[in-house]
């Protein structure tokens, strides 16, 4: 699986596409904000000839969906998350007078699929099975591909720390016990491709991240 990470908008949040060789790729957190991000984001998927099947959310901050319109536009995909998060994806506009101080006047496309702890999403020959997290926000999700050793964790685990959740609706409690029961149990290989900075391993953060310890 090949996984191509663009930093992006001001907050340097993550965004991956990941791909196989059927060419088929689903994209998660698409943040691109600027115009130059979301052309790289179009360009590669066209330069590489892919096929976008799945529009992923980790979750409904707006950091990690300043693109999805651009995706909607350019390929017509509709963003998939988790329905307790609704009230975020909704609410675009908002959150970004509210956490950034700037006009967004993007159209905020249609919502596809809801998904819920579980479920697999499928693409080329590759399945991720997402993981309910939540604690950041209520709808937070990751998404662990087991055939890769990978997991994409959003703003739930960083590397060396966790995601805040003194934001509307979030939860200490409910974070710790994402972490300690749905994220510190993936064999400790398994690598951690987070919301925001470098990737980890579960192994590693359950050595060093006093949260997971």
């Amino acid at each position: 699986m090949e996984i191509k990470t663009f930093t992006c908008n001001m907050l340097q949040e993550n965004t991956y596409i990941l791909s196989d060789d059927t060419l088929e790729c689903v994209i998660i957190d698409c943040g691109a904000f600027y115009d130059a991000e979301r052309r790289a984001v179009v360009q590669y998927i066209r330069d590489h000839q892919l096929r976008p099947v799945h529009l992923l959310c980790t979750h409904g901050h707006l950091d990690h969906c300043f693109g999805n319109d651009t995706i909607y536009s350019e390929f017509g995909l509709c963003p998939e998350l988790h329905s307790a998060d609704e009230f975020l994806a909704h609410d675009l506009a908002q959150q970004a007078a509210d956490f950034f101080g700037v006009p967004y006047d993007h159209p905020t496309p249609p919502l596809g699929r809801f998904f819920s702890h579980g479920d697999i999403i499928s693409f080329g020959h590759h399945e991720l099975k997402v993981l309910h997290t939540p604690g950041h926000t209520p709808g937070g999700v990751s998404f662990y591909c087991v055939e890769e050793k990978t997991v994409f964790t959003g703003d739930t685990l960083f590397r060396m720390s966790v995601g805040r959740t003194d934001f509307e609706r979030g939860s200490w409690s409910d974070l710790l016990q994402s972490l300690r029961t749905v994220i510190s149990p993936l064999p400790d290989d398994t690598v951690v491709y987070c919301g925001h900075g470098p990737k980890t391993t579960i192994g590693e953060e359950k050595r060093s991240n006093p949260y997971l310890r």
